[in-house]
């Protein structure tokens, strides 16, 4: 299935349980609004290059919409849809204020200076000022952008608009960023383990886990589970894997990556693979937190797993959920388990709009609530259709727009 197949597959499931007429239907599936841009820029030798841009904005029925950029050469119409409506349930299920949305650019961010770059980032900015905004479209960071690209940004909006560091999150704190962003989803993710474990009995000590993918959301899902107790015994990026069942040493491996180009190969303290090994390793947690559509019906044989704990966006689709089914594999979903950075970029546009800073403590303190809140009722949904964590997610989110969209008139 593509991106786009198997996040309306999940609506469905969601609409049909609840029964939504063919009205709403149509209406909460389909995007608010599609846009593609030319984005050309001089390059370095002189030289022209054009990349296509794209922004999708969903939903704005419960908000402004709310969904990252990502510069990625597989950026295509079908998945920036996929992860705007996916943004668009996201946010409802941990209940923000907002709706959902998704931009890209088709590049290869590696093959570019930074000054190419940041000349990409001002000429879209340029094509979409006018459809973005702080009570509008809120962008964020996502594959292939930074910190400092939302840096870029904002001060190419506030050039038509006036200074608004709102219109983006997941700034560097000194334009406006919030403390505790940067780590913000790989800490949802040890949030929503730490309730689901609860719930059973058990603590994030009493497992192993495997880690696919050592960019943003791996490499600190791996720093905080590590830090609580919890055995991380492989992990992986694009190049390779490493595997130590007595357990890596992740402070150490931090150290190595950043003084290797952030790559793993060659790391001492565990063995070398190749990188499809992470699927297949002997653990208790497998969490997913590289690109989407990595399980499917080929992929969700070799996992060992006893839980998967979805980083990434869309990592399953629905023929590898039917086989952790039939294996007893419980799935923490994406829209509610890797939901703590979009709650903590609510957080930075809150503070954003009251002009008033939230220290790191507080910032995490309102994540664990928000975390827990939302676990609850994903399992009294749960509990209510007798359906599995995932649809339960579904099922809440969609009927919270649908009663928006129902308010505000149709």
């Amino acid at each position: 299935m593509t991106a786009n197949e198997t996040v309306s597959y999940y609506f469905s499931e969601a609409a049909r349980i609840l029964g939504l007429d063919d009205r709403l239907w149509r209406q909460l599936i389909t995007p608010y609004r599609e846009v593609k841009v030319e984005c050309s820029i001089a390059r370095d030798d002189g030289s022209v290059a054009t990349y296509v841009g794209f922004r999708v904005q969903h939903d704005n029925s419960r908000g402004p919409m709310k969904g990252g950029i990502r510069y990625h050469p597989e950026v295509d119409p079908d998945e920036v849809n996929a992860l705007a409506s996916l943004m668009t349930w996201k946010t409802a299920v941990v209940n923000l204020p907002y709706g959902g949305a998704k931009g890209g650019i088709a590049v290869d961010p590696s093959k570019l200076s930074r000054g190419e770059l940041q000349r990409l980032t001002r000429v879209y900015v340029e094509k979409l000022h006018d459809l973005i905004g702080p009570y509008v479209d809120i962008p964020a960071p996502d594959m292939g952008t930074d910190a400092e690209v939302m840096g870029w940004i904002v001060d190419e909006y506030s050039k038509f608009h006036g200074w608004a560091p709102g219109v983006v999150t997941g700034k560097p704190v000194e334009l406006g960023g919030s403390l505790g962003r940067e780590a913000a989803t790989g800490r949802g993710l040890l949030y929503a383990a730490q309730c689901f474990f609860a719930d059973h009995g058990q603590h994030i000590s009493d497992f192993r886990y495997a880690i696919q993918g050592f960019g943003n959301v791996g490499s600190w899902a791996a720093r905080l589970f590590h830090e609580a107790g919890g055995r991380i015994v492989a992990v992986s990026d694009v190049h390779s894997a490493l595997y130590n069942p007595q357990g890596i040493d992740i402070p150490a491996l931090m150290n190595y990556t950043k003084t290797h180009h952030g790559r793993l190969a060659g790391f001492p303290g565990a063995e070398q693979h190749p990188r499809e090994f992470v699927l297949s390793a002997p653990c208790d947690v497998f969490i997913p937190a590289a690109l989407g559509g990595v399980l499917t019906r080929q992929t969700a044989p070799a996992v060992q797993a006893r839980y998967v704990l979805e980083g990434a966006n869309h990592p399953s689709d629905p023929e590898a959920d039917a086989i952790f089914a039939q294996r007893g594999i419980t799935v923490l979903p994406d829209i509610y388990a890797n939901a703590g950075g979009v709650t903590v970029s609510y957080f930075e546009w809150v503070q954003n709009i009251q002009q008033y800073r939230w220290d790191e403590a507080r910032v995490n303190e309102e994540l664990s609530r928000v975390m827990r809140t939302a676990y609850a009722d994903l399992l009294a949904t749960a509990a209510r259709y007798g359906c599995s964590l995932r649809i339960a997610a579904y099922v809440l989110a969609v009927s919270r727009v649908e009663r928006a969209t129902r308010l505000r008139g149709l």
